[in-house]
């Protein structure tokens, strides 16, 4: 895939976090807003000061997300790869709504796209982390721990089970996940980018860095290969026949009868 893919849907999903700031300056603005009574969405109605600022922050988190996905998408193989791209999607899709359609007005399409932008926000990630797997173990299993936390939260959300978070709360744990792993992913990706063009100079050839990978790799090959050398020795020595019990008492009792001092008893023979 080329660079230039991987540095805006890197940078793309990094943005993301804006969403924080906005949404802090929001809060602050709005008085005696509470983060665990107030859900988000309050944010953007008629009653808040920053409702302009919050929503613009929605629009942008909805077109931030589906453009990182589509750039990324391609570098992301496999059925998970796939699946990504589309729910990533189709949650910057939901969010977007939710800035267009502010609670207070449209509450229809607002509450569908919040849904959407939570669950597949949330099944995306998990999607993601299978596609991000073969690149990292530690990013796949981050991405996937945040998913199932996103889908747990949303589960809880939507049946009013609040726990002692609040209603606004628990709308944070299914709604924060997804910007803090699409940063976490965005910034993974982005770097492995640069660690790929520090093995390959400018004309295409390998760097000093490179040919001493490519060594290690070939001296762990060869190792792996004298390993199994040694291995197939050692079980062609155990198939041999080992000689029978039968045999061996023929050839004691052989021994046991012979006598140098007789000269009809039978010879001893050599091995």
């Amino acid at each position: 895939m080329d660079e230039h893919r991987y540095r805006w849907g890197g940078l793309a999903w990094l943005l993301t976090l804006q969403f924080f700031v906005v949404e802090a300056i929001a809060a602050l603005q709005y008085g005696s807003y509470s983060y665990s009574v107030d859900v988000i969405s309050d944010l953007g109605t008629a009653t808040s000061p920053a409702a302009g600022l919050m929503n613009a922050s929605f629009i942008a988190q909805g077109v931030l997300i589906a453009a990182g996905a589509l750039l990324l998408g391609p570098g992301l193989a496999g059925l998970g790869g796939r699946l990504a791209r589309v729910l990533l999607v189709a949650s910057g899709a939901g969010v977007l709504a939710v800035g267009l359609f502010p609670s207070d007005g449209n509450a229809t399409a607002h509450q569908v796209g919040a849904t959407v932008h939570f669950v597949a926000g949330a099944v995306g990630l998990i999607a993601l982390a299978y596609a991000a797997r073969p690149r990292s173990e530690g990013l796949g299993t981050t991405l996937a721990v945040l998913g199932l936390i996103g889908v747990v939260g949303t589960v809880f959300f939507g049946s009013a089970v609040f726990l002692s978070l609040g209603e606004g709360g628990m709308e944070r744990v299914a709604g924060y996940v997804q910007p803090i792993g699409l940063a976490i992913a965005g910034v993974a990706l982005w770097r492995q980018k640069d660690d790929w063009l520090a093995l390959t100079k400018a004309d295409g050839t390998p760097t000093r860095r490179q040919l001493r990978e490519d060594a290690r790799l070939a001296r762990a090959q060869q190792a792996v290969e004298r390993d199994a050398a040694l291995e197939a020795a050692a079980s062609r020595r155990d198939q041999q026949p080992v000689p029978s019990r039968a045999t061996d008492d023929a050839d004691a009792e052989a021994d046991d009868d012979f006598d140098p001092e007789d000269p009809w008893a039978p010879r001893r023979r050599k091995d």
